[in-house]
């Protein structure tokens, strides 16, 4: 096979799988990793597909960043599943980080009936969510904030991380790989970085719709042992990457999450 084809075919193994390793792609066409990393240089080069941690991913097309309002209306019911799973992961008594996000900002709903969780969050929705729960102690990272977001990012931020430890993370994405998270600003990988750095669980939110997609350039790497948590909408082919890597993936159940009427 040419070059000119095997690079056609990474693209199109990226679009339908939504995710490709340096190592699946060398051993599926039979060429060393060097080779598959400078067809992925070239192919990223040219906008077609997006690199990650090892491997590639299929742009999702998304010609911008939306906002927080407009994200929290998208996926609603696999929001409020995940959040409902992931509030069975924090123990009276934890301290737990909450990165900004519409999932995440899910997860504080459940939290106000934790009375005797400490949080510390980057998400002005957050504080806002729990501003009136009084047995909950609550730390502002503060800095500077993101509109579309509506997240605190910057060198103040990352000043009060420095200063504190936590037992979990909770992550928000707007892409999800094996071993990293997307984003459309470098500000908030390198606070995610930071958070999982401060945590000993590290939890990422995300919906299906997340999962193998890459619609920004910035990326925040994950180190081993992450959890997933996701909804139950995500394929076995969307899920086994993740698997495969040794994440810890759990899947909510949306119905299980719809009050009855």
């Amino acid at each position: 096979m040419s070059a000119r084809g095997r690079r056609r075919e990474i693209v199109e193994l990226a679009h339908t799988t939504g995710l490709a390793s340096v190592e699946e792609l060398s051993q599926r066409f039979e060429v060393t990793a060097s080779t598959i990393r400078r067809d992925l240089a070239r192919l990223t080069s040219e906008g077609k597909i997006a690199r990650t941690y090892g491997g590639a991913m299929a742009l999702s097309g998304r010609v911008g960043e939306s906002t927080f309002r407009q994200r929290n209306q998208e996926a609603a019911e696999a929001k409020r599943a995940m959040a409902r799973l992931a509030v069975g992961m924090v123990d009276d008594g934890d301290t737990v980080l909450l990165d900004a996000g519409s999932s995440v900002a899910a997860l504080a709903v459940e939290l106000r009936d934790r009375v005797t969780v400490s949080v510390a969050t980057s998400s002005l929705v957050v504080v806002e969510e729990l501003a009136d729960a009084d047995d909950i102690h609550v730390e502002c990272l503060g800095g500077t904030l993101r509109h579309q977001s509506q997240g605190f990012v910057g060198p103040l931020a990352e000043a009060a991380l420095e200063r504190m430890t936590a037992d979990k993370v909770f992550l928000g994405a707007d892409g999800v790989a094996p071993g990293a998270i997307c984003e459309a600003d470098q500000r908030q990988t390198r606070l995610k970085e930071m958070m999982c750095a401060r945590a000993h669980r590290i939890v990422v939110l995300a919906d299906a719709t997340k999962l193998g997609h890459a619609p920004f350039h910035a990326w925040a790497l994950l180190p081993e042992g992450w959890t997933l948590v996701t909804d139950d909408s995500a394929t076995e082919e969307q899920l086994r990457p993740f698997r495969d890597a040794g994440v810890d993936v759990h899947v909510a159940g949306v119905e299980a999450a719809v009050a009855p009427e």
